[in-house]
C-alpha cells in the first residue's frame, strides 16, 4: 500500500463562481488518480463533491501541467476557470504575476489583471474535425433543432442562441451533450444576447450537467456570438455563479474574473483504502 494511502491524501477545494474544483498537486508524488477515485471524490454526498478535479503535475516548457477529470470519472483537455484558480494560487505561492500551464489545450498563459486572474485560452477551433464532429458540417449552422453554433477550445461546444436564458429549458438543451454529431460528447450553452458587448450564459457541462460557471463554455459562446454578428470579440459574459471578461484577440481567447480558494483537506487513508 502507498505512503499517501497510509497518510492520507492532500487536497483544495476552489471556485471560479461557483464552478467548483478539487485541485490535488501531485509534484509530491500523490496517489494517482483513476476514474474510480475521481467518480468517488466528485460524489457531494460520499466524496468531496467538484464540477471538475484538477491534478497539478510538474511540466516540461512549463511551470506547471494539469490534467482535468469530470465527475463521472471522464477526462477533459481544458477547464479555464481551474485554469485560472490554479494559477492564482500559485502566483501566490511563488509570488509572480504571470506564469505558464501546460493542459491538454496546449501550453496557457495566465497573468494578473488588477483583482482578477486571466488566462489566455488559446485560438478557437472552428473546423469540423478539429472540435470534432462525427461528420462534416457547418459549424456556424449544425444540423440540429434549434441551429446552434460548435466550437472547439480543447474540448467540444455547442451553443444555442435563445431569446430568454432565464427561461430555456437547461435540462431539454443539455439533452445534446449526448448527440451522435459529437463523438466526444459536448457542452451545451444556452445564450441570450442582451447588448453587442453582452451575454447571458446557462451552461450544461459535459460530464457533470448544470454548473453555475464554465470558462471554456463562456469562450465558445463569444465565439460563436462574434463568428454570427452578434457581438463584438471583447464581450461580457454573465453566468449563473457571476461575471467573465472574455476577448478574442489574435492570439487566442483571453478569459478573466475572480478566483477563491476556499478551504485545504485531506482525504482519509481509511476513505481512500475503501475505493
Amino acid at each position: 500500500m502507498s505512503k499517501c494511502q497510509h497518510s492520507g491524501l492532500p487536497f483544495m477545494k476552489m471556485h471560479g463562481l461557483g464552478n467548483d474544483f478539487v485541485v490535488i498537486d501531485a509534484r509530491s508524488g500523490a496517489k494517482p488518480v483513476t476514474p474510480e477515485l475521481a467518480r468517488a471524490l466528485g460524489d457531494r454526498h460520499r466524496g468531496v463533491g467538484f464540477d471538475q478535479l484538477a491534478v497539478v503535475e510538474a511540466a516540461e516548457g512549463a511551470d506547471l501541467g494539469l490534467t482535468f477529470w469530470n465527475a463521472d470519472g471522464s477526462t477533459s483537455s481544458a477547464c479555464g476557470n481551474a485554469t485560472r484558480c490554479i494559477a492564482a494560487w500559485e502566483m501566490a505561492r511563488t509570488e509572480r504575476a504571470a506564469l505558464t500551464l501546460r493542459t491538454g489545450r496546449g501550453v496557457l498563459a495566465a497573468r494578473k489583471e488588477d483583482r482578477l486572474i486571466a488566462v489566455n485560452m488559446g485560438l478557437p477551433q472552428l473546423d469540423w474535425r478539429e472540435i470534432p464532429l462525427a461528420e462534416r458540417a457547418d459549424t456556424l449552422h449544425l444540423p440540429i433543432p434549434g441551429d446552434p453554433v460548435a466550437t472547439g477550445m480543447g474540448n467540444p461546444h455547442c451553443t444555442f442562441f435563445v431569446p430568454d436564458a432565464e427561461g430555456a429549458d437547461l435540462t431539454a438543451h443539455g439533452r445534446f451533450e449526448t448527440h451522435p454529431l459529437f463523438p466526444e460528447r459536448t457542452n451545451v450553452q444556452v445564450t441570450q444576447v442582451v447588448a453587442p458587448d453582452t451575454l447571458r450564459v446557462r451552461v450544461w457541462e459535459r460530464g457533470v450537467g448544470p454548473t453555475l460557471a464554465s470558462g471554456s463554455s463562456s469562450c465558445a459562446a463569444v465565439v460563436a456570438a462574434a463568428r454570427r454578428g452578434l457581438t463584438g470579440r471583447r464581450v461580457t459574459v454573465d453566468l449563473d455563479g457571476g461575471r467573465l471578461e472574455i476577448d478574442w484577440r489574435e492570439d487566442g481567447v483571453w478569459m478573466a474574473g475572480p478566483t477563491a480558494h476556499v478551504f485545504d483537506g485531506v482525504l482519509t487513508a481509511e476513505w481512500l483504502e475503501a475505493l
